[in-house]
């Protein structure tokens, strides 16, 4: 499937915001529990509401800027565009805007899940995972971006790293 920077910038926005997230989550969760199925309760719960609000969240911002952008070509064609092509595309957009946002911020989050709903959860795992997931998103980044796909790559290991860091942190001064 191929997207184009628009639809990119919501499959990156919202696959570090499912990945990283959700990681979090089980990370946080394996610190007081082993039990897969808390685990995967909480993460699952990260990941559904991820998906809703930035789906919802983008369709909100979307549906805003869409209609920005409506109103001030009406006022320069001195005429209301609706139910034209116009209105109508400026619709899709905003659906399938919220749509990709939304499933990629589920999808990423399934990802770091992945070792927990295989029964063989393990938090060294699920971050190894999400920090290969990562360098995939900094490939597709400098892909779409025109820049540096070493760079790009290090950007999003260095967030995913930071992330872990410091919910490991967290996890430490938890157990002194």
């Amino acid at each position: 499937m191929s997207f184009n920077i628009e639809e990119g910038r919501y499959v990156i926005l919202g696959s570090i915001d499912g990945l990283l997230a959700t990681l979090g989550i089980i990370l946080g969760v394996s610190v007081v529990s082993a039990s897969n199925s808390i685990v995967v309760s909480a993460g699952f719960g990260g990941a559904i509401a991820l998906a809703l609000t930035n789906g919802l969240g983008s369709y909100l911002a979307e549906s805003t800027i869409e209609h920005g952008k409506l109103v001030k070509t009406e006022k320069s064609l001195l005429r209301k565009l609706n139910n034209t092509y116009v209105e109508s595309q400026s619709k899709k957009r905003i659906v399938k805007d919220a749509l990709t946002h939304g499933g990629a911020s589920f999808l990423a989050s399934l990802v770091p899940l992945a070792p927990w709903i295989l029964g063989v959860g393990s938090a060294f795992v699920s971050g190894f995972l999400s920090l290969i997931t990562l360098v995939a998103l900094g490939v597709y980044s400098g892909y779409i971006s025109k820049q540096n796909y070493i760079m790009s790559v290090a950007k999003m290991v260095g967030l995913g790293t930071l992330i872990i860091i410091t919910v490991e942190l967290l996890r430490i001064v938890h157990l002194v």
